[in-house]
């Protein structure tokens, strides 16, 4: 722990992260078509600020000069989603050539600045037209995604090192159809969970078509939290276990195991075959890690039979999660634990919200960001002692974005951007990150 900075292994890359509808702006442009997030901002009251994404960070524009940002930072890898409905404004059909071509462009650039690109499909901007006929609820919008992915490896396959079909499927599940928080906006409480199973085989079908067209290597990005439960009493554990299983199994079990947790089969929607084409083999496991969740039971007739509960002793974000480094250490070890076949890990993203602006001198000292991104760097040089294969890390994010409901009040960035100007303004914590990156290269 007396190192200046955090040590990983020979090899190791370090990256950043963003997402299409977070930072591209031109919602409208080259024939893109509405997304269900163009649909959800525009509604009132869903997003905290009232905001949208149709500027965003202009990065559809600017990605020029944020390539050369990530050049300047050392990045050896930069993780980015293509949006769907650029390449498929109606979801299905063929390929809308002005969408395909700016992903194009930007591959290009990323290889010419010697950053390997890894590709998300799916970072919840699905396509309005699809989300008309049943979205995520309809196993056509699975299998429509199969001929998306094809599309894009097509495309982009011989350049991309990196592919991760759907990001965070339990997010999608529990925010966009669970609750309601995010797009589509739907409130079906649990019988949002057949959800997970059209994630899941879109998974499949997307991994099966990208290898089919190219792709060279296949993985995922799926957010991991550890649970504990609130008490040891029996009812609170339940409820840990039940949580668990929701948010981190039903979909890493088909996946690695090709089968649900015990009790979940009973309610997918599941045809001959399902399981056998979500368990494909991966040649390497992504997942996105924020904190952990502590979970007791609900009073008995509750809607939902476990809550929430705040995590007390522990440093919180300006988003008010609870910073604790050890928990991906603890994922990073069930994850080994559970699945003892699991591919080379990658943490696809880490990262956390400060609202610090620019100083009177134009300097944005985001110093609980370093120490934040240094405690989890250590933690995954720690996880490698343990005896995981972990291979890389992706900082979330590279700038400042749209933060889905919480609009432009959440600031994850290594770059400041100003949303009026869209100046882009390097923090601190992207030096610090450059300067990490430099010492692990020796």
């Amino acid at each position: 722990m007396g190192e200046s900075y955090p040590q990983l292994p020979a090899g190791f890359v370090f990256g950043a992260s963003t997402a299409s509808y977070q930072i591209e702006g031109a919602w409208d442009e080259d024939g893109k078509g509405p997304s269900i997030w163009d649909t959800f901002t525009a509604e009132p009251g869903r997003i905290i600020d009232g905001s949208d994404g149709k500027v965003a960070c202009d990065h559809y524009h600017r990605y020029v000069d944020d390539v050369a940002l990530m050049k300047r930072l050392g990045i050896g890898a930069y993780r980015f989603s293509i949006g769907w409905p650029r390449i498929q404004p109606d979801g299905t059909g063929p390929a809308n050539s002005p969408g395909l071509d700016f992903y194009d462009r930007l591959v290009d650039e990323l290889v010419g600045a010697g950053i390997e690109p890894m590709a998300t499909l799916y970072h919840w901007d699905l396509p309005q037209a699809l989300q008309d006929k049943g979205g995520w609820e309809n196993r056509a919008t699975a299998e429509a995604f199969g001929e998306y992915a094809a599309l894009c490896a097509e495309r982009l396959g011989d350049r991309v090192g990196k592919w991760a079909p759907v990001n965070e499927p339990n997010v999608v599940m529990l925010l966009g159809h669970g609750i309601g928080d995010h797009a589509p906006g739907k409130k079906l409480g649990f019988d949002a969970v057949p959800v997970a199973h059209h994630l899941n085989l879109g998974h499949g079908l997307a991994v099966q078509a990208l290898r089919a067209n190219g792709a060279k290597e296949v993985g995922s990005a799926t957010n991991h939290l550890p649970v504990w439960e609130a008490s040891d009493a029996a009812q609170d554990v339940a409820a840990r276990d039940l949580f668990d299983a929701l948010w981190n199994r039903i979909f890493a079990d088909p996946m690695l195991l090709g089968e649900y947790p015990e009790g979940f089969a009973e309610v997918m929607p599941i045809e001959e075959g399902d399981l056998a084409t979500i368990r494909q083999p991966l040649d390497f496991y992504g997942f996105n890690y924020y904190n952990p969740m502590r979970i007791s039971a609900a009073e008995e007739g509750a809607e939902v039979p476990f809550v929430m509960e705040d995590i007390p002793g522990y440093p919180k974000t300006g988003f008010g999660w609870p910073i604790v480094p050890e928990g991906m250490r603890q994922v990073i070890g069930q994850l080994v634990e559970r699945y003892p076949d699991i591919p080379p890990i990658y943490i696809t993203e880490n990262g956390c919200a400060y609202p610090t602006g620019p100083d009177e001198n134009g300097v944005v000292d985001d110093h609980e960001r370093i120490d934040y991104l240094d405690a989890h760097l250590r933690a995954v040089a720690h996880a490698i002692d343990d005896g995981a294969d972990v291979r890389g890390y992706y900082s979330w994010s590279l700038m400042d974005n749209f933060e889905w409901a919480h609009g432009y009040t959440q600031r994850f960035g290594l770059v400041h951007i100003d949303y009026d100007t869209l100046v882009r303004t390097p923090k601190r914590s992207f030096d610090w990150y450059s300067e990490v990156i430099a010492a692990n290269r020796g």
